[in-house]
């Protein structure tokens, strides 16, 4: 079973792919955005899967990859093209190479015009393909700067990505209209600068007087990701950093989440805001000793109750009216806050001492 997700950057308007290989629970990505490689490898984490490698369709322009820091995550490979230029890759591909995930594969298609090395990658059985900034839903990428060819990106379109059966897929590096995916039928037929009847003059023609401004992150993105994404010395791609007071974890919700055996061991260094109501704080559950009640109703208008130089737990039955707190926090000057993961039941269930509730 092929595990499959669409992510999305809103700053770049980037598409990152999650494909997953179930029985084995080997994972690739590709096209990370650096900002959200956290929230990528949380995702993998709770699906089970374990990141092999990362692919990149080409060398970005309007944002950085995550690729370095994937890896120096889970020691995933970095993949992207021979002809990228790029330092610091564990392989580089060319046109036919095929890259193994558990029991599937990728096929490799060079795909030119944009950049001199972008990339297609189509699934094995030929029903998706991802094709970076060569081909975009009703569109395609511009090829106004590095080493963009407008006749080689006609070629690679015909030649590479309309070739693949009609109802094969189209999945973009980029949308920016809140569009998904597509199908070669569909842009062979309507897309208006490469389908139908247009000719190679005609495309060109269109794309050397499009005149689109160069995107704001050119300077500092394509340095970093010919570096395959490792940050430089001028400390302008650090990644803010979590809470370090503690083991906690980042889920897939944008959470920092501690489990009670870690808040138990640091119960004394923290402050615990239980954001329950009365009659729950004092009823069959209890509640841990030294615990703040802030009803989640009441928390917004009662912040200043509450310390800054002090790190917060967030409480409440389940975890999920934590959670809520956790956003409410941070939209009043605590950004740091974390969640108690699966809230008081998980707290009784793991025998962990309270004050007051049934014994």
């Amino acid at each position: 079973m092929l595990v499959f997700r669409q992510l999305f950057d809103p700053q770049s308007s980037t598409y990152t792919y999650l494909l997953g290989d179930l029985p084995s629970g080997e994972a690739v990505l590709i096209d990370p955005v650096f900002e959200q490689a956290r929230r990528d490898a949380a995702l993998i984490g709770e699906l089970g899967l374990k990141l092999v490698a990362t692919l990149e369709t080409h060398v970005h322009a309007d944002h950085v990859t995550g690729a370095w820091m994937l890896r120096q995550k889970s020691a995933s490979a970095i993949m992207l093209a021979k002809n990228s230029g790029a330092a610091g890759a564990d392989r580089y591909l060319v046109q036919d190479d095929v890259i193994a995930f558990g029991t599937r594969r990728l096929m490799v298609r060079a795909t030119p015009g944009h950049t001199n090395g972008c990339l297609t990658y189509v699934l094995d059985d030929r029903s998706m393909a991802f094709t970076g900034d060569c081909l975009l839903i009703r569109g395609s990428g511009r090829t106004d700067f590095q080493q963009g060819d407008p006749a080689a990106m006609y070629r690679s379109v015909h030649e590479q990505i309309f070739s693949l059966p009609d109802p094969c897929l189209l999945y973009p590096g980029h949308d920016y209209r809140g569009l998904t995916v597509t199908s070669v039928a569909e842009e062979r037929r309507f897309n208006p600068r490469l389908g139908g009847e247009i000719g190679v003059a005609d495309f060109v023609g269109y794309i050397q007087n499009m005149r689109l401004p160069h995107p704001k992150l050119i300077d500092i993105a394509v340095p970093a990701n010919l570096r395959c994404g490792q940050p430089g010395n001028d400390g302008t791609m650090a990644q803010a950093p979590g809470p370090d007071w503690a083991d906690v974890h980042y889920n897939f919700a944008g959470l920092w989440e501690i489990d009670p055996y870690g808040l138990e061991e640091h119960a004394a260094e923290v402050q615990i805001l239980d954001v329950r109501e009365p009659d729950e704080f004092t009823g069959p559950l209890g509640h841990i000793a030294g615990a703040i009640l802030i009803p989640l109703g009441q928390l917004a208008g009662r912040v200043g109750e509450l310390r800054n130089n002090r790190p917060i737990v967030a409480v409440c039955r389940a975890g999920g009216r934590s959670a809520q707190a956790i956003v409410i926090l941070a939209q009043n000057g605590f950004p740091g806050a974390v969640n108690l993961a699966g809230g008081m039941l998980r707290w009784r269930a793991e025998a962990h001492s309270v004050e007051g509730g049934s014994q």
